[in-house]
């Protein structure tokens, strides 16, 4: 079976290379936004829409044209990769409208990006550095050793609001998945607080990085709207602004790495809800909590990990009522008045006392069982 992995790099490009990266990233932003005005124009007029191909014939004759030349001095591979990220935002929406429209991209977002793609080899890893087309060798820090049978697919260049250039480096590889006879399942019941509480009442001590450094980024906000905006001191501490920024993601992503890889080699089935995150931190004023623990990005690591193991990753609907379901065997009983405020509660049928959190896990868990079993995949 071939499945794909990236790994991504901290990269070191010179004064020449940093150019060349800017112009690249220009250019696809350029591209991007050039068509996708295009087609909304389009589709005004006629009600219909160009597709990739025809973007794609439309470019190749906008770079002979004189104004667009400078199209010509970068990576052309990238700015077709910029059409493919247009098409498929469009398929996207029309698959699901909660996704959003396409959105014009802004050069003041310093978070920048662009993606080549390894065609006959214009792309190659050597003696720590990286060859990148219309770039040449980048610096580039391997902390990690790459198989010699994984196969280079593409590499997407970023750079980060602090200043820092990483490339996410894709690779294709086979591997055999035999699933695995599951013996040692668990559920989890989102928390805004400690990001989970699972189906055998543990919590992980999530450590709130955002709470922790919202008093720092505050006063560093304050400073920074009394500044004249664009002056080199403005730039400045927007820049110590990003930094900060950048090292609660990475405190986040670092605890919920470690968090997703035990679970992940100690159970066999790990049930979850499938719950819309966007709806929940706009209601109530829970924005802060709910972007804080990062349960989507948890919820991904936690899947690809259990998967290339050949273990399970199930979801439940959103609508199960895990939280008003009495766990209890043999006891189906459905508390329907259960608010938001009511952390236990006591069965009338059993008479078992309940903590909402983790009778809402367990019915989780005896649910992701339920669908696995009738899936016919489960062999226990």
């Amino acid at each position: 079976m071939k499945m794909n992995k990236a790994y991504k790099f901290r990269i070191y490009p010179n004064a020449e290379q940093i150019i060349m990266f800017a112009k690249t990233f220009g250019s696809c932003r350029f591209v991007f936004n050039r068509y996708l005005g295009k087609r909304i124009e389009i589709y005004k007029a006629d009600g219909t829409t160009m597709n990739y191909y025809e973007c794609a014939k439309d470019l190749t004759g906008l770079k002979k044209e004189a104004e667009y030349e400078w199209l010509k001095e970068v990576d052309s591979i990238s700015l077709q990769a910029a059409l493919e990220n247009l098409e498929t935002a469009y398929k996207n929406f029309f698959r699901d409208k909660s996704v959003g429209f396409p959105k014009f991209k802004s050069k003041r977002n310093n978070k920048q990006s662009y993606t080549t793609k390894n065609v006959n080899g214009n792309i190659k890893i050597k003696d720590n550095h990286i060859y990148l087309p219309k770039v040449g060798f980048v610096k580039i820090k391997l902390h990690r050793n790459i198989p010699e049978d994984y196969i280079l697919k593409s590499v997407t260049v970023s750079r980060t609001p602090s200043g820092k250039y990483y490339a996410s480096i894709l690779f294709e590889y086979e591997q055999i998945i035999i699933p695995v006879d599951m013996q040692n399942p668990i559920g989890l019941d989102y928390s805004m607080a400690e990001l989970y509480v699972d189906s055998n009442g543990e919590e992980p001590n999530y450590n709130r990085y955002y709470r922790r450094s919202l008093n720092k980024l505050q006063k560093m906000s304050r400073t920074l709207s009394k500044m004249k905006k664009f002056s080199n001191n403005w730039h400045k501490q927007k820049h110590k602004i990003a930094i900060l920024h950048e090292k609660i993601a990475n405190q986040r992503k670092d605890f919920l790495h470690k968090q997703s890889r035990q679970i992940a080699n100690a159970y066999d089935l790990v049930g979850v809800e499938d719950l819309n995150m966007k709806a929940m931190s706009q209601a109530l004023n829970f924005g802060k909590s709910v972007a804080d623990n990062g349960w989507g990005m948890f919820r991904t690591f936690l899947k690809y990990k259990l998967e290339e193991q050949g273990k399970y990753f199930i979801t439940i609907d959103k609508w199960f009522p895990s939280s008003k379901k009495c766990s209890t065997p043999d006891c189906n009983y459905i508390y329907k008045d259960l608010t938001i405020d009511i952390r236990e509660w006591i069965c009338p049928e059993c008479g078992v006392i309940h903590n909402r959190d983790v009778n809402a896990a367990v019915n989780i868990k005896n649910e992701a069982m339920n669908l696995l079993a009738n899936s016919k995949i489960f062999s226990a």
